[in-house]
Parts: C-alpha cells; structure tokens; sequence
C-alpha cells in the first residue's frame, strides 16, 4: 500500500508537528507532502524528501505563511496523490482539503477545525497585529468558510485529537468522527517522586493561554511560580507579577523535562482543544490543575492525574491550587495513567486497527454523514476503539 502524509504547513514546532513528526517516523517510506517547509523552524526530518506546493517559490512565505490563508486550498488542491492508497492528512486547517483517486482513502487525523474561520475573535484575540483588519478579514472569512465546508468533504474518515475536537467536527463539517487522543514521546519525560514548592507553567505566552488569570493568582497566594515560553504577552505579564513568580522564556528540552518533573503541579488555564502540556506533565508524574473544559476532559481523572477548576478566574484558580496542594498525589499511578492511555504504541494501536477497518470497508462506507451512522453495524470498529466512539 502506497502512503502519502500531509501536514498544513511545516514552519513552526507546535504539538501538531511533533504529532505529524511522529506519523513520519511510523512510517518511513511513506512521502511526505505539505504546502510550506522551512527545516530549520520545524521537525526534524532527517533526509526524507519533503514535497511542497507552489507556495513555496513566494518570497519569505514561510515566515509570513498566515498571510496566505486563502491560498491554500488551491495549493493542496494542485498537489497530484493520484498514485496513492492511503492518504493521512494531519490538519488544522487545509490540508483535509487534497484530492486522491476514487478508490483510494483519505483518513483525516484532525487537531482543529479551522480555528480562524469558526471562531474569528478569538483567533484575532491572539494576534493581536490583525485586529485593526478585522472587517476586511471577516469579509475574506466568510468566503472562506464556504470553500472550507465544501473540502472538508474530502476526507474519508475524520479522527478528532479529542472528544470537543469530534464533536465540532461532526456539527460543522457534518462527517462522522472518531476520537483518538495525541500521543506524547513518554520516554522523553522522567518522573520524580520528589517535589519542589514550586508551580510551573509551560505555554506559549498568547492572550487565549490566559496566563494573566495565574499570574494575578499567585500575586494573590504569594506561592512560588515558574513560567516557561515566551510570546507577545510577556512584556505586559512581568509588569504585573510579583517576586515570587518567575519568567524563564525558551528553556531547553533537558530543563523543560526537569521541571516538569519536580513541580509541585503544573498549570493550565487556557480551554485547549487537546493539550500535549497536561499529558507531558503526567507522564512525568506530576499533577495538573487545569480550567475543567475541552481536552483535559480526555485526559485527566480529577483527584488521580490533576484538579479540576470551574472557572477561568484567579479565584476559582485558587480553589484548585488549595486543593491540589492538600491532596495526597500517587506520582507513580498518575505516570502510568499518562502511560497507558497517552503513549506512541498506545495512538499507533488505535490509529493502525482504524486504517485496516477503513482500507478494508466498501468504498461506500466511509462516506457517512450522520453522527448516529457510526453506532451502526455497518461501520463495525474494533474493540480497541469502541471507548474512542462518542
């Protein structure tokens, strides 16, 4: 069987790169195609061809690739996959949007619909240099939004990274969904039954992270805070801690793993859509306390791998912090927690027993609309994914 992966764009190393990352060393003859590749700012590929679009002959494209939103689709439109049995395409965005032969199969392992298009203030809450374009973009953006639901289309089979990520993308896009949560590299995180009083974040430091909530927390319990990552809000953040908290910026993966690992917990307060942070702190058997909303629901069991808190306010963030810091925490049992469920062997078992259901289904089968298709007999999935159907 002949294997194409496609990725939106490979000029950043956020979680869907280092997911996407993982796809290609599962399988190394597979090609590699995306739209923009830039070596030096995104995963390591070694010596694998990475095949792009036209896209990559614009000038600084890859530095400026937001800039190009309504160009994608003809881009991946261009892309000839005509050769291929299986195509997985790894998206937020465009990629979903590839053409493949009639009996081909086009799986589509989905971090997000397309955030900028289905939840426009909040995407232009996080880059702020776009909000003064906002009526020329909201016009662009509802163009778009037809030309994204027409492609999205494509794909076969939808697989969400979480439980909300399938839900949109069965009410939105109306095609069926699976979910099978993001795999972290476990052997990368140590754990360490040994806490220091110190709490930690690690995130990119944007308005919808809402680090400004932990911040005025801690300025408030006057407790020990680490923040790892930088971003656009750092400057304004440091104007309002306090001494006790502490901005590290970009911190080297070996650091990163040590700190993970001795906090006392780690702490999210952003509604992520999966969240690679909160399983990364398990697997290096530490708690999390996080706002209780969307990925984390996947992946945590209150009072075992972390707390969870109602709302996003530093009060409520307090609540869950005491409570956190009066728990008796099993630092083994949440380790294997994140192991179990969160490891690569863990995806590739479900990922694999999904594409042999597929490969192997009539062609007419994978083209389910209704969510309630997917609880029927005639879209059978093994018993390893039945806890993954909603």
């Amino acid at each position: 069987m002949k294997i194409a992966l496609v990725h939106d764009y490979l000029t950043q190393k956020g979680g869907a790169e280092r997911v996407f990352e993982l796809l290609c060393q599962r399988y190394p003859q597979a090609d590699i195609y995306t739209s923009l590749y830039d070596p030096d700012r995104s995963i390591d590929l070694g010596d694998r061809q990475v095949q792009t679009t036209w896209l990559q002959n614009i000038p600084n494209a890859a530095e400026h690739f937001r800039l190009l939103a309504p160009l994608y689709y003809p881009a991946f439109r261009s892309l000839d996959l005509q050769d291929y049995d299986l195509i997985i395409s790894s998206t937020t965005s465009f990629a979903k949007a590839v053409r493949k032969r009639p009996d081909a199969h086009h799986i589509c392992f989905c971090n997000n619909i397309t955030r900028f298009l289905w939840d426009t203030q909040t995407y232009l809450r996080e880059y702020g240099s776009f909000r003064r374009f906002s009526p020329a973009l909201e016009h662009i953006f509802r163009a778009m939004r037809t030309t994204d639901l027409k492609y999205a289309q494509e794909p076969d089979l939808y697989i969400g990274n979480s439980s909300v990520v399938a839900d949109r993308i069965r009410r939105i896009y109306r095609k069926p969904a699976i979910v099978i949560n993001c795999p972290i590299e476990t052997s990368k995180f140590t754990p360490s039954d040994v806490k220091e009083d110190f709490y930690l974040v690690s995130s990119r430091l944007l308005s919808y992270k809402r680090i400004d909530l932990v911040v005025e927390a801690f300025n408030w319990l006057g407790w020990r805070l680490v923040i790892m990552g930088d971003g656009p809000e750092r400057e304004r953040l440091q104007s309002q801690a306090r001494s006790n908290i502490e901005f590290l910026g970009y911190v080297p993966d070996v650091e990163r793993t040590r700190l993970m690992s001795k906090a006392s917990a780690v702490i999210v307060a952003a509604l992520e859509d999966f969240g690679l942070v909160p399983v990364e702190a398990n697997a290096s058997g530490t708690p999390v306390v996080a706002y209780g909303a969307g990925g984390v629901l996947d992946t945590q069991i209150p009072g075992k791998t972390g707390i969870l808190f109602k709302r996003q306010t530093p009060e409520s963030l307090q609540r869950g912090l005491v409570r956190s810091r009066n728990q008796e925490w099993d630092y083994k049992a949440i380790r294997e927690h994140a192991i179990d469920h969160f490891s690569e062997d863990t995806f590739f078992q479900k990922l694999e027993a999904v594409i042999d259901q597929v490969c192997q289904s009539p062609r007419s089968t994978p083209h389910l609309h209704q969510e309630s298709d997917l609880d029927r007999e005639s879209f059978p999935i093994s018993s390893i994914l039945r806890e993954t159907v909603l």
